[in-house]
């Protein structure tokens, strides 16, 4: 209760903090205004909750989901797809484009299926604007009542927030960012009709409200938010099946797919995430299972290698990634599984020669280009290194730990203008913008710093005045 209560504090500190510079209140919200608070909430995000963002990670999760934007359409965001470290049982839709999984979430699924058809539902509500219709439709509403709601979507519920959320609410303003049961269908129809178009079988969204509604029986007593904010998946589950038996002909051509890269992404979050002992527990469940395929048999190695690197146990973790590599040698990623292991267990020549045959094989393999990157700084190969971190953030635009190892990469050449750029970016897309602005300031002032560092850095300087409302 009390993390529960603190890290509820944090987000609304941080959201209020960067929303003061928002119209006092919030009436007829338009696309510009969700932009802006998109933005802001962004800022809110990277400040309070713990994010996956290793590009692995990344390049998975927003690779799904721009598939599903490929049949959405033109769409007037810019779209993020985030995986917050958290066991809550929670996905959120927030402003403009921003899609946050929790991986209580993920674990609760079994399929890439299920993961799209949950994607595709919360890219559904944002296409149909339906937090920003809410807003719309009732009275003005407070931007600190704004912030508080969201607050209450994406932190789970419990008497803290709701309590903070009641007493926001005096003097007849009123919001509630729940999902009606005419949104529900709406944000339904569209997933299943993407997923057909995708060539995926929507009978995934059959088996996701399944389990949303085992849960709700069996948790009713604390409902998890998502089943909260996405309420009454029984009526859900019929309004689907009955679109499942009117396609019943057309879906039976269709075929699930292979599940490989959802069970490495799924047990890739699990071994960081999860408690190591229920994990192994999990796993091993899994191995024993006598109706178990064989992708589910060699995953669960995949995920007991994972584990056994967290707990350095690097001997057993190598075995178990070259018995799955030996059933899946087509499968170039697992090659930046085993590279990992051997750099963490200090076999740092043969870390160089598999991520690197790695990258080679996949050039657009960006955990292959950091990891890569992270062993040519520890040969002190600096311009080796830059050249990878560079080609990563100009995939990765927002990832903080690649601006780190850059900003170490420059303290080594001795250029101390560019390390502090680089610095105050690390602290930027880390939600430390007091810092981030310490940092571009006292870069901006270095004589011997990159023009094109010192202008961006002034730049940012404005964003982040922008955002907490001080011009």
């Amino acid at each position: 209760m009390k993390n529960q209560l603190k890290k509820l504090c944090v987000f609304v500190v941080a959201c209020t903090m960067v929303s003061m510079n928002c119209l006092t209140s919030v009436y007829g919200f338009s696309i510009g205004e969700e932009r802006e608070v998109g933005e802001k909430l962004q800022f809110a995000v990277r400040s309070t909750f713990p994010l996956f963002n290793d590009p692995d990670i990344y390049q998975y999760i927003n690779s799904l989901g721009q598939q599903v934007l490929a049949v959405a359409g033109p769409q007037y965001f810019e779209f993020r797809f985030s995986v917050i470290n958290d066991k809550e049982f929670n996905a959120f839709s927030a402003f403009s484009g921003n899609i946050f999984f929790y991986a209580g979430l993920i674990e609760a699924m079994n399929s890439e299926n299920e993961l799209v058809a949950v994607m595709a539902h919360e890219i559904g509500h944002t296409v149909k604007r339906h937090i920003a219709s809410s807003i719309e439709q009732g009275q003005t509403v407070g931007i600190g009542t704004l912030v508080l709601a969201l607050a209450s979507m994406a932190m789970g519920g419990g008497v803290a927030t709701q309590a903070l959320l009641s007493g926001s609410m005096a003097a007849n303003q009123s919001l509630s960012l729940h999902f009606s049961r005419l949104n529900e269908n709406e944000a339904d129809l569209l997933s299943y009709g993407w997923m057909k178009k995708m060539g995926r079988n929507p009978e995934a969204m059959e088996k996701m409200l399944q389990t949303m509604r085992r849960i709700t029986r069996y948790r009713s007593s604390k409902l998890p938010q998502y089943l909260l904010t996405h309420p009454d998946p029984e009526a859900r589950l019929d309004y689907v099946d009955s679109l499942l038996v009117k396609d019943k002909d057309e879906l039976s051509k269709l075929k699930n797919g292979d599940d490989f890269a959802f069970l490495r992404f799924k047990y890739r979050i699990m071994s960081l995430a999860d408690d190591a002992t229920l994990f192994r527990s999990f796993l091993a469940d899994k191995s024993a299972d006598p109706h178990a395929s064989q992708l589910d048999t060699l995953m669960a190695t995949y995920g007991l290698s994972q584990l056994d690197r967290e707990e350095n146990n690097f001997d057993n973790s190598l075995k178990e990634i070259d018995e799955v590599i030996k059933a899946y040698p087509d499968k170039k990623i697992l090659l930046d599984d085993k590279g990992v292991i051997e750099f963490a267990a200090g076999k740092t020549e043969n870390a160089l020669k598999t991520l690197t045959r790695a990258y080679r094989e996949n050039p657009g393999d960006l955990y292959a280009a950091f990891n890569l990157a992270r062993v040519q700084l520890n040969l002190n190969n600096w311009s080796e290194a830059e050249k990878l971190l560079k080609i990563i953030i100009g995939e990765m635009p927002e990832y903080a730990q690649a601006y780190y190892d850059l900003g170490n990469v420059k303290a080594n050449q001795k250029k101390d203008g560019d390390s502090t750029y680089y610095l105050g970016k690390y602290y930027f897309y880390s939600g430390k913008t007091k810092l981030a602005k310490q940092m571009f300031k006292m870069a901006a002032e270095k004589k011997d710093i990159n023009q094109v560092f010192k202008n961006d850095a002034l730049e940012s300087i404005k964003t982040i005045e922008r955002v907490e409302g001080k011009n």
